[in-house]
């Protein structure tokens, strides 16, 4: 499979929010936050996409809120008949290159303590257990684990 990364416009919000709404995982936003995440008057974030190179279709996204000299990550998400063949490590990789242009020292983000998958995804990046955030989710009702990367 060949794509790229790129970064997210208007005309992928339809397939973003198809993406985040098929996964139990992604946030589940309404589709004015995702349109939010790309209006300029709002504070500073990174959102990419990665595309098939061929059929152009999205096949996932990362979102990160910048704050330099901190980021972060507020989503990452990747198609269900896309995952576990890279994407979501190519998505973080260029994510973390333009964090380093922006003068982003440490990454931060919160994950539910039953994803297992997610952490250990985070745990293969270099991401550190940083603190616990008690009963921070709901539906159900669930711990947030705190997570930590330092940029280069």
């Amino acid at each position: 499979m060949i794509y790229r990364v790129r970064s997210m416009v208007a005309a992928d919000l339809d397939r973003v929010v198809e993406i985040a709404a098929a996964l139990e995982h992604a946030p589940q936003w309404p589709r004015r936050v995702f349109e939010g995440l790309l209006d300029p008057a709002t504070p500073a974030r990174i959102t990419l996409v990665a595309e098939d190179s061929i059929t152009l279709v999205v096949m996932g996204f990362i979102v990160a809120g910048v704050v330099p000299p901190v980021a972060e990550l507020e989503s990452i998400a990747v198609s269900a008949g896309h995952q576990r063949q890279g994407v979501a490590r190519r998505l973080f990789a260029a994510m973390a290159a333009e964090l380093s242009r922006a003068d982003v020292r440490e990454v931060l983000l919160e994950v539910r303590e039953s994803n297992q998958a997610a952490r250990a995804f985070y745990a293969s990046l270099g991401f550190v257990d940083d603190g616990r955030r008690r009963g921070y989710y709901a539906d159900p009702v669930e711990d947030a684990v705190l997570l930590r990367l330092r940029l280069g």
